[in-house]
C-alpha cells in the first residue's frame, strides 16, 4: 500500500472529524472550537484533495 494513500485516508478522517467538531461547536456556541475546527477542516481537507490530485487514486506505481 502506498504511503500517500495512507496519508490521504488519515487526513480525510481528520477533516471529517473536524467538521463534526465544528457542528458541535455551533450547538454549544463555542467560538474557539468553531475557529480551530474550521481551520483544521480546511487545512486537512486541502491536504486530502492535494494528495488525490498529485498522488493519484489509485496510487500509481512509478
Amino acid at each position: 500500500m502506498n504511503a500517500s494513500l495512507i496519508l490521504m485516508v488519515i487526513f480525510g478522517l481528520v477533516a471529517i472529524l473536524s467538521v463534526v467538531g465544528t457542528v458541535q461547536g455551533f450547538k454549544e456556541r463555542n467560538i474557539l472550537s468553531i475557529v480551530f475546527n474550521l481551520a483544521a477542516a480546511v487545512i486537512f481537507g486541502g491536504f486530502t484533495i492535494a494528495t488525490l490530485v498529485f498522488g493519484g487514486y489509485p496510487a500509481t506505481l512509478h
